[in-house]
């Protein structure tokens, strides 16, 4: 299975996929410069975090316009696999991938920390090597993580089973307390209705090394392979 991550300026977690993807995985992993539009060799395109473009007008904003985006686009609409993480998950939602907005932080600060996460599905590429509704642990850092939507939106979201991942407490119930952010019903990660879609504001190739303190994020970047 062959990877591609997009590489835009101010992308800081690229060479963190990389890692698990070659090193870890040992699959064919290709860096994508954000002006490369031909991705027809790949399996499975990852849209990493950090701070494309400098974050300049929002998040997301001006990276959707990249010649990578547009090709990404256009790879997940053959029913390819795309994942954004953090900053990832912004553009996704800039570039209408996926529904509803990321937006600033409920207390107006920078979030650099570990959360814990409900499972809410297991029949997806993404999540089929986890157990329902598994809690897991993984780190988060942003400021503009929010996730927000209109009311009918997150209505359609609840009834096509597109939330796949919510913040949530030791035993699994997602309340107010365990959310970092204030993200509407909890949402730490949605899907498209296709479900070859996923975008996530916590970072699983962070926890994909016990070098680095816990391995609960490498299934979801295995479990495509096997």
């Amino acid at each position: 299975m062959k990877f591609g991550i997009v590489v835009f300026p101010g992308a800081n977690c690229d060479r963190d996929v990389a890692y698990l993807t070659r090193d870890l995985l040992h699959q064919p992993t290709r860096m994508v410069w954000h002006e490369d539009g031909d991705l027809s060799d790949l399996d499975v395109v990852v849209v990493p975090g950090g701070f494309s473009y400098g974050d300049y007008l929002r998040c997301g904003a001006i990276a959707r316009f990249s010649p990578a985006l547009q090709a990404t686009i256009g790879h997940a609409q053959q029913g390819k696999l795309v994942i954004g993480i953090c900053n990832g998950f912004q553009i996704l939602t800039e570039a209408g991938l996926l529904p509803g907005a990321l937006v600033r932080n409920q207390g107006m600060q920078f979030i650099c920390d570990r959360v814990r996460l409900r499972i809410e599905r297991t029949d997806l590429p993404w999540t089929q090597a986890y157990g329902p509704n598994q809690i897991l642990t993984l780190p988060i850092a942003h400021g503009e993580g929010c996730y927000y939507a209109d009311a009918p939106t997150l209505a359609e979201l609840e009834a096509h089973r597109q939330i796949v991942l919510r913040y949530c407490n030791p035993i699994g119930q997602p309340d107010r307390a365990s959310n970092p952010n204030g993200s509407l019903h909890n949402i730490a990660g949605i899907c498209n209705r296709q479900g070859n879609v996923l975008g996530l504001m916590p970072h699983p190739e962070r926890a994909a090394d016990a070098l680095l303190g816990g391995l609960d994020g490498l299934p979801m970047i295995a479990g495509l392979i096997h």
